[in-house]
């Protein structure tokens, strides 16, 4: 449980600054279109909060936390799909993006942690 929260808050820290950086670059730099970069920016870091919560949830081992946990793994496969199909320097970032949303799916639905989470089969 430890690693999956350690994970999903590093990919909401990430999300976290790059929401922050294209905020800042929709605001002083020179974008085609500056609403359109500041919505991005905004969007980015509204996102970010989803895997920051479910890795507060998974640390304090609330059971709530898987669903939000697995739903951001899930949305970051296509994403890392399309950063490696985009090719030069995004594919390592891809790459990582993929491996690490793997690592989470898989620590997520390992037995040991749905039962730290208090979730286990369903009662006949």
């Amino acid at each position: 449980m430890t690693a999956a929260a350690v994970l999903a808050a590093a990919e909401g820290v990430v999300l976290l600054g790059f929401g922050v950086y294209v905020l800042i670059m929709g605001l002083t730099g020179d974008p085609e279109s500056p609403q359109q970069a500041e919505m991005l920016g905004v969007t980015v870091l509204a996102l970010a909060l989803l895997p920051l919560l479910a890795a507060r949830g998974l640390w304090l081992r609330r059971r709530w936390s898987r669903g939000p946990a697995t739903i951001t793994q899930l949305m970051a496969l296509p994403v890392a799909w399309t950063l490696v199909q985009n090719g030069g320097g995004l594919i390592a970032a891809g790459v990582a993006t993929g491996v690490v949303a793997l690592a989470v799916l898989a620590l997520l639905i390992n037995p040991t942690a749905t039962e730290a989470l208090g979730i286990g089969p369903r009662d006949a």
